[in-house]
């Protein structure tokens, strides 16, 4: 079965617009662990306009699954993670005025750099997982870094899917497969819905996580969150 890592990115966005604490960042948190997520996904970014440092600091004693943190590799990132010790660090290459991930590591290019990052975070016992594009070469390139998993990035099958599934899916299919076969396990997200998810699972049935944010923080202002858990978890099952 997938996991399904809940990121709650736009619960902090959505405190940050009044300050003070409300919603509770934490209590959201513990509150998708009892209604069924596998993990906590948290992307901190410079500017810290959703989830902040201190934000980090709290949710790690606290929670009871896996916490997996996004990031761009800065130093102050990189100081961060290694002394909170999440369970997984997932390395994205964004700038700091990007409003979201849009485009995953050129590992190619960037080999050396992530090899060094990825031997950092194993110093800690960090599962390392490298958020790539579906291009099968990134995946390979991926596995020579020493990293444990990849992360697809999945906009470009969300964008497609409605008009052609099959092709939305292929590159995907054909990267997860290389990613596989060079020993990484396979992560997804961006974008994922309840309308696209299932089909993303069925086609990759051993994919072993999915982190779902956005989305999700929307379906809930009308299903409710233990309702949305369920519904996602379900799909992860399929």
């Amino acid at each position: 079965m997938t996991n399904l890592s809940v990121n709650i990115n736009k619960v902090a966005t959505l405190r940050n617009a009044r300050g003070g604490n409300e919603p509770d960042v934490v209590a959201v948190a513990l509150d998708c662990e009892r209604f069924g997520a596998d993990g906590i996904t948290v992307h901190p970014r410079p500017d810290e306009r959703h989830i902040r440092y201190q934000d980090v600091l709290d949710l790690k004693p606290q929670l009871k699954t896996e916490f997996n943190i996004e990031g761009y590799p800065s130093v102050r990132f990189l100081d961060l993670v290694c002394s909170v010790v999440p369970t997984q660090v997932t390395l994205v290459p964004d700038s700091p005025e990007q409003i979201t991930s849009n485009s995953g590591w050129d590992t190619r290019a960037n080999q050396q750099l992530l090899t060094d990052i990825v031997a950092r975070l194993h110093e800690h016992e960090i599962r390392a997982s490298i958020f790539i594009d579906p291009v099968p070469q990134m995946a390979e390139y991926a596995a020579l870094t020493g990293a444990d998993r990849i992360e697809l990035y999945t906009e470009p099958y969300a964008r497609l899917y409605p008009t052609d599934p099959a092709s939305a899916i292929r590159p995907f299919i054909e990267t997860a497969h290389e990613a596989r076969s060079c020993g990484l396990a396979v992560n997804a997200g961006h974008d994922l819905s309840l309308r696209n998810l299932g089909y993303f699972i069925n086609e990759i049935p051993f994919v072993a996580e999915v982190s779902i944010g956005h989305q999700l923080i929307c379906d809930a202002l009308y299903l409710g969150l233990n309702e949305t858990i369920k519904q996602y978890k379900q799909l992860c099952k399929n």
